[in-house]
């Protein structure tokens, strides 16, 4: 895990103090509303509903315990007791008061965390798979090059006040859990024809209310010009970027507009200027990754047998296993996943109480690192199989052992009405609700994979757009209603799911779902998956069975 050096705690201590001084600044009224906006959203300070709320930067999803113990007792003594981990691995606060946050930010700096350009028009936080360096399919681990990222993004002078938001996702694996064809820029770690490892570029992706899936820039670039390139994409953005509209000033419009191959030229043009001026030397990524050093693994852990016996004895822990665990790339060991999915608390949610016993866990069974997920769940990347029994009675103690992930009660929610000032919609209700009435039906372990994502607003945050199953709140005439879309996807074989029809009232909306599940069991063919049928069949005999009433 990457430690600071002395240049880097002096960067946040430095900007905490300045933000403390804008912050007393504004409430002395001698910054104005608009002038405080663009500052504190740097700083990562939204106003929502009924609070500020703070959005914390998890750099590629990766935490330590001593990181958790201090979410903890921010939570407990800025917040109402808990805080709520985002499909882009950050961490946010909904209740902290203004005149409070830079003392919140200096508690953070002092265990190297920030809110640095969690919000506003600028480079945001690097994303990646939450399984990298431990999974078994992974080409190279990409978290070093989403370090090299980080510091080459943090306060870039020249990308401050881009047209809108911009976003980075970085996969070292076959399968792409980093959803990098919905991103800004996405990259891909492959191999060329000489077996020598680089990049594939993606350009123009993204979700929103304009959905859209990234097209190959540059099918391979040679690692040591990874900076330039991106720098390149940058600022061909930033020049002919829109700045009139906001909702068409994506990267994603700029590139459909321009058309991809226009476009490329732009960027090459461009590189070939400043590329000899902006290289990584081999000196410094290895220096990066010998930062990510595998743990002190024990040589011996595949050899102990209670494992198996414990999933023979036990068939609640058998299930656990089944559905929260993954192999490991080293035997004796496997990835698990913490469950922040438990039927009656809101997706994404953790206590202060739980913060605190997680890091402990952490301490106790995965050397002292948590990963946060883009499904808004967590994950111990290296516990023994000899543990797993002992962690999960821990865990769920903790409600935190739900066997839901991969399954339709895993679902991604954003916070909706009940907290953001952008939402037409409620969604943690809704959420609560569908999982009361999924919990009740035998088949969901069953069926498989099944991703349910539902959004309060067009803005997308939970990903409606690319849930197998999407729902979006919107408004009419002041009432609630949700549209359904079926068939999408953020993986490898990306998809924007088709809209089913029209939209449904909010008490109609769990009948819906369990329709449409309904018909899936029915209608499948062996264990074709969920995905597998829609493209199949269509949404038709879905559609016809969800409006059979209207």
């Amino acid at each position: 895990m990457y430690q600071y050096n002395e240049d880097d705690q002096t960067l946040i201590e430095e900007r905490v103090a300045q933000f403390r001084r804008q912050t007393e600044r504004f409430l002395k009224g001698e910054i104005s509303d608009d002038q405080f906006r663009a500052l504190r959203l740097m700083n990562g300070v939204y106003i929502q509903t009924h609070a500020p709320m703070l959005r914390i930067a998890g750099p590629y999803g990766l935490l330590s315990s001593k990181q958790f113990r201090k979410l903890a007792h921010i939570a407990r003594e800025y917040d109402k007791g808990y805080c709520h981990f985002t499909t882009r691995q950050n961490i946010q606060f909904n209740w902290p008061q203004l005149e409070r946050i830079p003392d919140i930010l200096e508690e953070l700096a002092s265990v190297q965390m920030h809110a640095i350009q969690t919000s506003g028009n600028c480079l945001r936080n690097t994303t990646s798979d939450h399984l990298a360096g431990v999974c078994i399919d992974e080409i190279e681990d990409p978290r070093p090059y989403c370090e090299i990222i980080r510091q080459w993004t943090t306060l870039h002078p020249e990308f401050a006040y881009l047209p809108r938001k911009f976003k980075i996702a970085v996969s070292g694996a076959a399968l792409d859990r980093a959803a990098t064809q919905f991103h800004d820029i996405g990259l891909h770690l492959v191999k060329n024809d000489a077996d020598e490892t680089g990049f594939q570029v993606l350009v123009g992706g993204g979700l929103g209310r304009t959905p859209i899936i990234g097209q190959v820039i540059r099918p391979y670039l040679e690692k040591k010009h990874l900076l330039s390139y991106l720098e390149a994409i940058l600022r061909i953005y930033n020049l002919y970027g829109r700045r009139d509209n906001k909702y068409k000033a994506r990267i994603k419009i700029l590139v459909k507009e321009t058309g991809l191959e226009e476009f490329t030229k732009l960027v090459e043009r461009e590189w070939l200027l400043i590329k000899d001026n902006l290289e990584l030397s081999a000196d410094r990524i290895e220096a990066i990754k010998a930062q990510f050093a595998p743990p002190a693994y024990e040589h011996h852990a595949a050899e102990d047998t209670s494992f198996a016996q414990h999933q023979l004895e036990n068939k609640a822990f058998a299930t656990w296993v089944k559905h929260n665990t993954l192999n490991h790339r080293v035997p004796g060991y496997r990835i698990t996943f913490l469950s922040l999915k438990a039927p009656d608390s809101p997706p994404g949610d953790m206590t202060d109480t739980q913060l605190d016993a997680v890091a402990d866990l952490a301490d106790q069974y995965s050397f002292g690192q948590i990963r946060s997920t883009h499904r808004q769940n967590l994950v111990f990347a290296d516990v023994k199989q000899a543990d797993l029994f002992s962690l999960w009675q821990k865990l769920d103690a903790l409600k935190l052992a739900t066997p839901n992930i991969g399954t339709v009660t895993d679902m991604i929610c954003c916070p909706g009405l009940d907290f953001c000032s952008l939402a037409n919609a409620g969604s943690i209700g809704i959420a609560k609700e569908i999982n009361e009435a999924l919990d009740n039906m035998d088949y969901i372990h069953d069926i498989g994979d099944v991703k349910i994502n539902m959004s309060g607003c067009m803005n997308g945050c939970a990903h409606q757009s690319v849930g197998h199953i999407g729902i979006l709140g919107v408004d009419k005439k002041g009432a609630e209603w949700y549209q359904l879309t079926l068939g999408g996807s953020s993986e490898n074989e990306a998809a924007i799911g088709e809209r089913l029809g029209p939209a449904v009232a909010k008490d109609q909306v769990t009948k819906a779902v369990t329709i449409i599940l309904d018909v899936y069991v029915k209608q499948r063919l062996d264990d074709e998956s969920f995905l597998d049928m829609v493209k199949r069949v269509g949404i038709t005999p879905f559609k016809e069975e969800v409006y059979a009433d209207n």
